[in-house]
């Protein structure tokens, strides 16, 4: 398979579909595949029609985390020198992407996948789909997905899935807050519109704020966080955005939002 067609990229109705396109290989994760995964991310970011982006994978897998056997070569060519900063970046433009991303959890996830999925914003999984941090069976640990699964999941949960890897349903990384809502496979579509609608009726630019204040303010200090919050605040009420989410609101209409600029 091509790496053009390893991922694939969609775009209808303000709505990009970006999919992970190995179903032979269960959707595991090489540094090419990592890359191009990048490239459509950050073209996605950069397309002032994207209101929001969903994250999904072909068969019955979503992701099964790295090539193993690429990891296994461990020369300078293999998953060991590429593959952890190819993971990085990938991580990085996802919790940095400006809109709502949607994780469409069709399938299993393991290792790395669970990566994707907890740096999505919404994490909506298949109650078929089972999960598993599958690193410490094959000897290594899940270190650089750790970032963002620990930012989301309870520690207690943490612990217990890191350190077995056991094999778990849906419902139970639903209680490790690794997932938002699990649905019936037939119902995951819908469920997903569902978040689509809700999200598309947010302002763009009040999106883009949101997701960036739960990024820097657990991390302040309380003064540090007031006084910028108090600063975007001001920033967003003196908008243009704010003024047509305003008027439509006192005038009962839906907001026609501009695209950000």
């Amino acid at each position: 398979m091509t790496d053009a067609a390893a991922v694939l990229c969609e775009v209808t109705a303000g709505v990009a579909t970006v999919t992970l396109n190995r179903p032979e290989s269960r959707n595991r994760l090489d540094a090419d595949g990592m890359d191009l995964l990048v490239r459509h991310l950050t073209a996605c970011a950069e397309d002032a029609s994207v209101r929001v982006v969903i994250l999904t994978g072909t068969g019955s897998t979503f992701c099964s985390g790295a090539d193993l056997a690429a990891a296994a070569a461990g020369d300078e060519a293999g998953f060991a020198r590429s593959g952890p900063a190819a993971m990085v970046r990938l991580l990085t433009t996802l919790l940095e992407q400006p809109q709502p991303v949607i994780a469409k959890v069709q399938g299993h996830v393991a290792g790395g996948g669970n990566g994707l999925v907890a740096a999505c914003d919404i994490a909506v999984a298949s109650s078929e789909a089972l999960f598993a941090f599958s690193e410490v069976r094959v000897g290594v640990a899940p270190a650089v997905i750790s970032v963002p699964c620990l930012a989301v999941m309870n520690r207690r949960d943490a612990q217990e899935l890191f350190l077995t890897g056991d094999r778990v349903d849906a419902d139970r990384v639903l209680r490790a807050g690794l997932i938002t809502r699990v649905a019936p496979p037939e119902a995951l579509d819908s469920v997903v519109a569902g978040y689509v609608e809700l999200l598309s009726a947010g302002g763009p630019e009040a999106l883009r704020s949101s997701k960036e204040l739960i990024r820097r303010v657990p991390g302040l200090s309380r003064q540090e966080a007031f006084d910028e919050t108090a600063v975007l605040s001001a920033r967003l009420f003196a908008s243009d955005e704010a003024r047509e989410g305003l008027t439509a609101f006192l005038e009962k209409r839906p907001p026609a939002w501009a695209a950000p600029r």
